[in-house]
C-alpha cells in the first residue's frame, strides 16, 4: 500500500478504536483529533484513504470534505457518524464523500469499505496520471453535451473568446464553470499564454490579498520570502477568479483598482505592478442580492459582470446525462484496452437521468466513477448506484427493462464508451406494449434515449396523479419553482386542476 489511512475523529477512544481495527486489516494508521489537523496531516503525509467522523468541534466532517474539494485533494474519504441520520450522510456524499458506516463499525463493513476506498484511490491515480499525460487546452468543441440550453452558453463563450472582456461565469457549484472559462482561454488569443486560477472561497481572509497581489519579503509574519501574487503569474494570459462572491470587501477594493487600472499593489511594495491579464470570474452566488445587502461592492459588480453568462444545472439539461456518462466511463477506461466495463444498462441510465443532481456534474462523474470501481460485471447497473437508487426508488420503476422485453444474456443494452460517446444499442420492445402507470421509459421503440421534453411532460404528469394534485409537493418533489411548474403546464397544454392534457409524443 502506498499510503496510511488518515483517522480523523475528536473522541480519543474511538481513534484509537479505530487505529486497532485498520492495523488487525495490515494497514498503516495516522490519526488526528479534529478538521483542521485533519488536513495538515494530509499536506504533510501520503494517505491513501480518510476515515472521517461528521461531528466534530470547530471544524466538522462536512467541512473537512469542503476544504478537500477546494484545495484539489482527491483521497476516498469514508465517514462515520454515530447517529446515521440519511440527510447528514446524503449531504456528506453529495459533498464528495465515498461511503460511510455507522458507530460502532463492524470489522466486516470497515475492512470492505477501506478495500473499496483504495481500489478506488489506485484507479483514480492512474486517471489523474492520464489526464495530466493529455495535457492539451481545452476548446467548446472539448465540451460534452448536447443539450440546447448549453448550445446558448457555448455561442457565447465563443463570442467572449474572441474579444478581451471581462467575464462573469454564474451557475450552480459542479456545473462545469471552470471548463468554461478554460475553453474561452483555450479558444482564444491567448491560448498558448498562462491560465492561472484561484477559488477565493478557500483562501483565509487573511491571506487572499498576499495571494492575489503578492507581498515582499518580511513584510508580515510568516513572510519569508517575495511572493508575486497570481495577477503577475496570469500577466499575458488569463485570471481565473472562482467564487468571487466570496471575496473580503476590503480586498474588493483593490480588485476593483486592479481591474480598471491593470497594476497591482503588493503588501509591503513601495511601488504598484502592471499586469495584462484577461479576467474570468465565476460564482454560484446571486452577486446582485450581495450588492443589495452590502456584501459585495456596485461598482466592483458592474466591473466583473461586463459579459454574464449563466451555466443551467444538471437537472435542466438532463439530455446531457447520456452523453456525460460515456465520456466518464471512457475517461476511467484504460487506453487501448479491450477489457473492463462494457457500458451502463438503460434501467441504471433511466435511474441517472431522474435524479436531480444537486452536485451537478462534479457529482455525477463522482457517481459513475465510484460504480465503475466497484462494479462486479463488465455493464454498471442501478444497484452500481445505491445512494442515488435510494433517493429515486417509487419514482421510476427500476425493474422495467426486464419486465418489458429488454434483452437477457452478459451483454445487456448499455451505452458503450469508445465508439461513440452515448451509443445507444437497440432494445426490442413490443410495438403493442403501452405505458404502464407508474412507469417511466428512458429509449423509445426503436431503442433511442428518448428526449427531455417527452420525459419531462410524462413525469410531471406522473407527479401530478402521484401526489393527488398538490401541486405544491409536486413541485417540491419535482425541484422546480410552483411558478415554474405551473409555466411548464401552460407550455404542455395541461389544465393544473386534472393533470390532464395532450400527450407529447415521444
Amino acid at each position: 500500500m502506498a499510503g496510511s489511512i488518515l483517522i480523523i475523529d475528536d473522541d480519543p477512544v474511538q481513534r484509537r478504536l479505530l487505529e486497532a481495527a485498520v492495523g488487525r486489516l495490515g494497514h498503516a494508521a495516522l490519526s488526528a483529533d479534529g478538521g483542521e489537523a485533519g488536513l495538515k496531516a494530509m499536506d504533510g503525509r501520503e494517505v491513501s484513504a480518510v476515515i472521517l467522523d461528521l461531528v466534530m468541534p470547530g471544524l466538522d466532517g462536512l467541512g473537512v470534505l469542503k476544504a478537500m474539494r477546494a484545495r484539489g485533494i482527491h483521497i476516498p474519504v469514508i465517514v462515520q457518524t454515530a447517529q446515521g441520520g440519511i440527510e447528514t450522510v446524503v449531504s456528506a456524499m453529495r459533498h464528495g464523500a465515498f461511503d460511510f458506516v455507522v458507530k460502532p463499525a463492524s470489522p466486516e463493513k470497515l475492512r470492505a469499505s477501506i478495500a473499496n476506498a483504495l481500489r478506488v484511490e489506485a484507479v483514480g491515480d492512474e486517471a489523474r496520471r492520464a489526464g495530466g499525460r493529455a495535457g492539451r487546452r481545452l476548446t467548446f468543441k472539448d465540451m460534452v453535451t448536447h443539450s440546447p440550453a448549453m448550445e446558448r452558453v457555448i455561442r457565447l463563450g465563443q463570442k467572449a473568446a474572441a474579444s478581451n472582456i471581462p467575464i462573469l461565469i454564474e451557475g450552480e457549484s459542479g456545473v462545469g464553470k471552470e471548463l468554461v472559462a478554460r475553453a474561452i482561454q483555450g479558444s482564444g488569443a491567448r491560448r498558448a499564454k498562462p491560465f492561472v486560477t484561484v477559488n477565493c472561497g478557500a483562501i483565509p481572509d487573511s491571506l487572499v490579498e498576499s495571494i492575489l497581489f503578492g507581498h515582499e519579503k518580511g513584510s508580515f509574519t510568516g513572510a519569508t520570502e517575495r511572493h508575486v501574487g497570481k495577477f503577475v503569474e496570469a500577466h499575458s494570459g488569463t485570471l481565473f477568479l472562482d467564487e468571487i462572491g466570496d471575496l473580503p470587501l476590503d480586498v474588493q477594493v483593490k480588485l476593483l483598482r486592479a481591474v480598471q487600472e491593470g497594476e497591482v499593489d503588493p503588501v509591503g511594495g513601495r511601488a504598484t505592478v502592471k499586469v495584462d491579464i484577461r479576467l474570468i470570474s465565476a460564482t454560484h452566488r446571486d452577486l446582485l442580492q450581495q450588492v443589495r445587502e452590502g456584501a459585495f461592492r456596485e461598482d466592483l459588480y458592474y466591473r466583473l459582470n461586463v459579459y454574464p453568462i449563466f451555466v443551467p444545472p444538471l437537472r435542466e439539461r438532463r439530455d446531457d446525462i447520456a452523453h456525460l456518462v460515456g465520456h466518464f466511463l471512457e475517461k476511467v477506461r484504460p487506453p487501448g484496452s479491450r477489457q473492463g466495463l462494457f457500458g451502463i444498462s438503460p434501467t441504471a441510465l433511466a435511474l441517472l437521468a431522474a435524479y436531480d443532481w444537486p452536485g451537478n456534474i462534479r457529482q455525477l462523474e463522482n457517481a459513475v466513477f465510484r460504480a465503475s470501481v466497484l462494479a462486479e460485471g463488465n455493464v454498471l447497473t442501478e444497484a452500481d448506484f445505491p445512494q442515488i437508487r435510494a433517493q429515486v426508488e417509487g419514482v421510476i420503476d427500476l425493474d422495467a427493462g426486464e419486465e418489458d422485453g429488454a434483452p437477457a444474456g452478459p451483454h445487456p443494452p448499455a451505452i458503450r464508451p469508445g465508439a461513440g460517446v452515448g451509443e445507444i444499442f437497440p432494445v426490442e420492445r413490443s410495438k403493442d406494449a403501452a405505458p404502464r402507470p407508474g412507469k417511466l421509459d428512458a429509449l423509445d421503440e426503436r431503442g433511442n434515449v428518448r428526449s427531455l421534453a417527452a420525459v419531462e411532460l410524462e413525469m410531471i404528469q406522473l407527479a401530478i396523479d402521484y401526489y393527488n394534485g398538490q401541486m405544491s409537493e409536486v413541485a417540491r418533489r419535482l425541484g422546480i419553482g410552483r411558478s415554474t411548474l405551473y409555466r411548464k403546464l401552460k407550455e404542455y397544454g395541461i389544465d393544473p386542476e386534472s393533470g390532464r392534457g395532450e400527450r407529447l409524443a415521444s
